[in-house]
């Protein structure tokens, strides 16, 4: 590792943060003891806003699987799920939580005094977008806890988002409303759905706007800071907190901006981040870029939180508008007009690719597109080999020599 010439710096709101994230798992923690609240488990970039609406608790078991990743608990756990005969070449956000489940472990416990384990769900609600292995993984959940499961078969490599592709998701959204009710023990309101639609958009917009705030020269944020405060956008979207938070991280970073206050101390080159973090190692890549004076400023993965298609007056539509327009979801040709659009925003000097062994369709250096795109842009790329959570899969001195060599690559184009 080299010394940290550059450190990175330290975001004062990042305890409020802290404080809203506790209250979400004390909550849910809390119903799951006394059954006043029925909770739903839902992928990442699920249908939340129509679970929030109905009156569920929601637990995302894939921000528990980065728990496990960033905590390094991942790797021992996952062969505890390929003993029960899943591959370790499957996800292994997929591996490590069955496998902390299996062996009655969760970073909760270390985090949160009192917490034991994850909330036992009611009933448990995917989304295919990212890929199929969500829908496997719960319907193991759903066998284990005796629980419905119900979700959203969706499209994949799509270019254009078309009506059709809209009709079809919409109306799934909408065949899951009987089977939820009869586990809400209530009826579905179209209004509280357009309430909670309505805050989850808010949040979207703020959440953009912080992202956002790294095209500033120099950047206010890194994407490791990004992937630490995306916590509320993820598990408490649809609610009042993270907007309230993301109003007062904003306002943090716009007078770092004011002031010409960088995230690091020193900035000579900006780099994209493309696909997923290395959990284990958020720390160690912080240091190691900003030893090298390089801020890591912008990604694909902290936008994976940004729904601008949310309308609470087309609450169907817009939410299967939203949910499709992911970049996960689309065809190369899509997700390289995006990349290409945000490496121009963000100015940037060059493109980190992770290559993550167990993460295929969130891994988009294998066909080409880091040459294709070095060809239209002229900005150099690298890719890392590794993993979100197996650590097993990770090269700290491969990455460390490479990355090195990159950013003298950079200097040399300077």
């Amino acid at each position: 590792m080299p010394e940290e010439k550059a450190k990175r710096k330290k975001i004062k709101a990042t305890g409020q943060m802290q404080k809203i994230m506790a209250d979400y798992f004390y909550e849910l923690n809390d119903a799951a003891k006394s059954g006043d609240k029925k909770i739903a488990w839902c992928t990442s970039v699920g249908p939340a806003e129509i679970l929030r609406g109905m009156g569920f608790l929601v637990h995302f078991p894939e921000n528990h699987g980065a728990m496990l990743g960033a905590t390094r608990m991942a790797t021992d756990l996952i062969p505890h799920a390929n003993a029960l005969g899943y591959s370790p070449d499957i996800c292994s956000y997929l591996t490590a939580d069955v496998g902390a489940y299996v062996k009655g472990i969760t970073p909760l416990s270390k985090a949160y005094e009192g917490i034991e384990s994850p909330p036992k769900p009611d009933v448990l609600v995917y989304n295919t977008n990212q890929c199929r292995d969500v829908k496997d993984w719960f319907a193991w959940y759903a066998r284990e806890f005796n629980v419905p499961l119900v979700g959203i078969e969706s499209y994949v490599g799509v270019g254009d988002v078309t009506q059709k592709h809209i009709i079809s998701i919409a109306k799934q959204m909408e065949m899951l409303i009987p089977r939820l009710e009869e586990v809400a023990g209530r009826k579905f309101d179209i209004d509280e759905l357009k309430e909670v639609l309505a805050l989850s958009r808010e949040c979207s917009e703020l959440w953009k706007k912080v992202l956002d705030t790294a095209s500033a020269v120099p950047a206010p944020l890194t994407f490791f800071d990004g992937t630490i405060h995306m916590g509320p956008a993820v598990v408490l979207r649809g609610t009042r907190q993270p907007i309230d938070y993301y109003k007062l991280l904003l306002a943090e970073l716009e007078e770092r901006i004011a002031n010409k206050e960088a995230a690091l101390e020193e900035e000579r080159f900006r780099i994209y981040w493309d696909g997923m973090p290395v959990w284990g190692r958020l720390s160690n890549h912080a240091k190691l870029f900003s030893g090298l004076g390089t801020n890591v400023l912008a990604s694909t993965y902290c936008s994976s939180w940004v729904f601008s298609a949310f309308d609470e007056a087309d609450p169907f539509n817009s939410m299967a508008r939203a949910y499709t327009e992911l970049f996960i979801v689309r065809s190369d040709k899509a997700k390289e007009a995006y990349i290409k659009d945000k490496l121009e925003f963000f100015k940037v000097d060059g493109i980190i690719y992770h290559d993550a062994k167990t993460c295929p369709n969130n891994s988009n250096c294998r066909y080409g597109m880091p040459q294709r795109l070095e060809k239209i842009t002229g900005i150099p790329s690298l890719t890392i080999n590794g993993d979100l959570n197996d650590m097993r899969l990770v090269s700290d001195e491969q990455t460390k020599t490479n990355v090195e060599a990159f950013i003298e690559q950079l200097e040399e184009k300077k």
